[in-house]
């Protein structure tokens, strides 16, 4: 809990983490990059594999194509159909998940550790095999088609996407589930053809976390991904950025309010005074923005502010969610708490902050799926992984005179804000 003893608050976080790190970097001859860290007290063990096929490399007319493959390809692979598919990995007591991102399609696995040379086996056939069956194709594009209606009735979900749209340049803010005449559009070709260009392993990640033999793991990702042959990656053009302010009509009670500033990426040396200028403001029910806009005022049901990065470039990202009627004082207020952050943060806040992040540290040692999620991550924004130890040095060593610093030469400012409701908002002067 945020709100623990004092004496345990100021204790160094690598002090917690008791158990050392093991991290294993092996790259194949075709560019795929295996790394793994044992987590040998667990019986568990899990894998995240990043492939190069993003959202950013639909065509222009085909927006949602790559998540429209990433349905396709799991309806049956190798010697499976889309039925036995399902039956061997739910056999193997298999948790899974997949999903499309900017950069990156990426599926994920969870399983008792004796069962993983059987699950990657399945996995490899998934990624390098797939049937994409015909007579299955429009199932998938019924699939699509409810993601995007889905998304029609999460009103804060869309005022988010609309706002990563505005703040970054095409087409990095594009949405992974497309539009409703991209998935139309599409025909199987397009998706055999998105398959064969980047479903490959140049810029392949796979992070495996928990318990296992690592001269077995090696092995293994030779034998199913050793001669998977790798292609030319075509070269991407941004556009520009989406507009500063916008508002999307909705008749309902409620507003949806989205606001962003840029910020720094993963990658930079100052990321970590960034990450704790914005738990500050947003991390836990101490934080700012919960206790001035929701606690103290009661001016909004949910109100959040985050971290966002691509590789090269970062945001900050802020929602919340209130009624028309407060609606306007709620985006003053928020732009208000984002505005005050030049002033500094004060010793208390940090304390609090730092006893957050080192009890989600301590609980990321248990759970080998956030923890392949982690290196698979690190490799992709820094070409190497930060151990647990590692980050808690980098979190102890944050002080209120190096986040301070930070803010007086990178205070919140050329905010992008996107409204969703009935009304649109008064945006206040010198904000953009």
């Amino acid at each position: 809990m945020a709100d623990s003893s004092p004496a345990a608050d100021s204790s160094p976080i690598v002090s917690r983490l008791e158990r050392s790190d093991n991290i294993q970097v092996h790259e194949l001859a075709n560019g795929m990059v295996v790394l793994a860290e044992s987590m040998d007290w667990l019986e568990s063990v899990s894998f995240c594999l990043l492939l190069p096929a993003g959202c950013v490399l639909d065509p222009g007319d085909r927006l949602g194509l790559s998540n429209f493959a990433c349905e396709m390809v799991q309806r049956g692979c190798g010697s499976r159909d889309s039925r036995q598919f399902i039956e061997e990995l739910d056999g193997l007591g298999v948790e899974r998940s997949c999903g499309v991102s900017s950069s990156h399609t990426t599926y994920g696995a969870a399983m008792p550790f004796e069962r993983l040379p059987a699950a990657l086996a399945i996995y490899a056939d998934l990624v390098r095999r797939p049937h994409l069956p015909a007579d299955q194709f429009e199932d998938g594009r019924q699939v699509c088609l409810q993601e995007l209606r889905a998304l029609e009735d999460d009103l804060a979900q869309r005022v988010m996407l609309e706002l990563r749209r505005c703040q970054y340049p095409s087409p990095w803010g594009r949405p992974s589930t497309g539009d409703l005449a991209g998935v139309m559009a599409a025909k199987l070709d397009d998706v055999q053809a998105f398959f064969a260009q980047h479903y490959q392993p140049r810029g392949a990640v796979l992070a495996v976390a928990g318990k296992f033999s690592w001269p077995d793991l090696r092995s293994l990702t030779e034998r199913l991904f050793g001669d998977w042959t790798p292609r030319d990656s075509p070269p991407l053009v941004s556009g520009a950025r989406g507009e500063t302010h916008v508002h999307l009509p909705h008749d309902s009670a409620q507003t949806q309010i989205a606001v962003s500033y840029d910020s720094v990426p993963y990658s930079h040396p100052d990321y970590y005074e960034a990450r704790g200028a914005v738990g500050v403001l947003s991390d836990g029910m101490s934080s700012r923005l919960f206790t001035e806009v929701r606690e103290n005022r009661g001016l909004a049901y949910s109100v959040f502010a985050s971290c966002h990065s691509l590789r090269d470039r970062g945001a900050v990202m802020c929602y919340a969610g209130t009624s028309t009627e407060l609606a306007q004082q709620t985006l003053d207020v928020l732009l208000y708490e984002l505005r005050r952050l030049r002033e500094g943060i004060q010793p208390e806040e940090l304390r609090r902050l730092k006893a957050r992040i080192k009890s989600n540290l301590i609980m990321q040692q248990e759970s080998s799926s956030s923890r392949a999620g982690s290196i698979a991550g690190d490799w992709f924004h820094l070409q190497s992984v930060r151990t647990l130890q590692e980050i808690g040095r980098k979190v102890d060593a944050l002080s209120c005179d190096s986040i301070n610093a930070y803010l007086a030469g990178n205070a919140p400012q050329g905010f992008t804000v996107v409204t969703l409701g009935a009304q649109p908002l008064e945006i206040p002067n010198g904000v953009s």
